[in-house]
């Protein structure tokens, strides 16, 4: 680590609880897919800030949106209403299933009250929770226990009640499952954080089909997914299963924390005042950044290219699998979410692998200790792309040595 890096480090981790195992780089500039650390050093950020910079950092329309926002408004209480969150939701209801939102600051805020709505909705009798093993739903208690993997369970024991976990891909055992006390199944239509796991399209119309035979609520967390990560505004749309309710966050703002729980009107009813509020959520300055960014995600033609050159990540992905037979044996996703699935030798050197990257200019991690995972903004290019596979062809055959 460098001095300038190596001092900011310093002074990060005397203030900073170290619930983070960073990398040494303190980042200072960002600028489409490029990021800038404090000793000029450059980087292809192809994880976007783990899904969130979807057009990349600073975008200027999103830049000019906050700014001019900001200028008039910054915040103020839920009791009012203010521009931006009107103008977000249309956005968000005008081009889903929802016709209702609520506004929160992040992901697992977002889940949390699709949580609550289920559980509402439902009645007091009714209030568990089946979601799948190797999901992640968020930190926050409630969602730490919605969360299908154990590891991020131990040491916060007792969990809340009310929250189950299912083996992916088996409708009978997750239907024998299903209690008097059943009120929703959550998954996600992809899991990103065990590893990049799409789920089977026909498992997935299984489950909507165990939710109307049991009169269940369906909630898919596209918090990865969602805002064009796939290729679609949405991942159910190329999916064929429309959920009851549905989650987002990450990408909502390009990088503003804001989070989005979306439903029916019908469902959204039991919501009342007083049953589930946020300060902060929906705060003029981030709902200002997160209309500016669907309206570029929106525009004609920006999905297909997000298609177009997830198929060429893909194939070159797909390329190196063949190069590689000994360190890795697939290569899965959609859109311009990607995974590389390593082998058992190539799982052993997975953070290594990531690691090399990072000190040749290219940012990705190793997600659910099976894949390297790429997240690119949607607005990368396919020269850089190249990159990114250049780069990962060289760190991969020092490997193979």
């Amino acid at each position: 680590m460098s001095e300038e890096n190596a001092a900011w480090a310093e002074r990060s981790d005397e203030v900073l609880i170290g619930t983070y195992a960073r990398y040494p780089a303190t980042m200072v500039k960002g600028e489409g897919c490029t990021l800038t650390d404090a000793d000029g050093q450059k980087y292809l950020d192809c994880l976007a800030g783990i899904a969130v910079c979807s057009l990349g950092h600073c975008h200027p329309a999103v830049t000019d949106a906050i700014c001019e926002q900001a200028k008039k408004l910054v915040h103020v209480s839920n009791l009012y209403y203010t521009m931006p969150q009107t103008e977000l939701g249309e956005l968000l209801t005008g081009n889903s299933f929802a016709d209702k939102i609520f506004l929160a600051n992040s992901g697992a805020e977002a889940n949390e009250a699709a949580i609550k709505l289920a559980r509402i909705c439902a009645g007091p009798e009714r209030y568990g929770i089946i979601s799948l093993a190797g999901s992640f739903h968020g930190r926050t208690l409630a969602t730490v226990a919605a969360t299908g993997q154990p590891k991020f369970h131990e040491g916060f024991e007792p969990m809340p009640e009310g929250f189950s976990h299912a083996p992916l891909g088996n409708l009978d055992v997750l239907e024998a499952m299903i209690t008097d006390q059943t009120c929703a199944i959550m998954c996600e239509p992809l899991q990103g954080e065990s590893g990049v796991r799409p789920l089977e399209l026909e498992y997935l119309k299984g489950v909507k089909a165990l939710c109307k035979k049991h009169d269940l609520l369906l909630i898919f967390d596209e918090i990865q997914t969602g805002i064009g990560r796939t290729g679609t505004f949405f991942a159910y749309e190329q999916l064929g299963v429309v959920p009851d309710i549905m989650t987002v966050a990450k990408a909502l703002g390009n990088g503003l924390p804001i989070g989005a729980m979306l439903t029916r009107k019908e469902l959204a009813a039991s919501f009342v005042p007083g049953t589930h509020g946020s300060t902060f959520g929906g705060n003029p300055v981030a709902a200002a950044g997160a209309v500016a960014t669907l309206k570029i995600i929106l525009e004609e033609g920006f999905l297909a290219e997000v298609q177009e050159k997830g198929e060429y990540l893909q194939a070159g992905l797909d390329k190196l699998v063949g190069q590689f037979p000994t360190l890795a044996t697939s290569a899965r996703g959609l859109g311009l979410i990607r995974g590389l699935v390593l082998s058992e030798k190539g799982v052993a050197q997975g953070a290594d692998m990531v690691k090399k990257m990072f000190d040749k200019g290219v940012l990705i991690n190793f997600a659910g200790n099976v894949v390297l995972r790429f997240l690119p903004p949607l607005i990368i290019s396919r020269e850089e792309i190249d990159r990114l596979l250049l780069v990962l062809e060289e760190v991969l055959t020092e490997c193979t040595d």
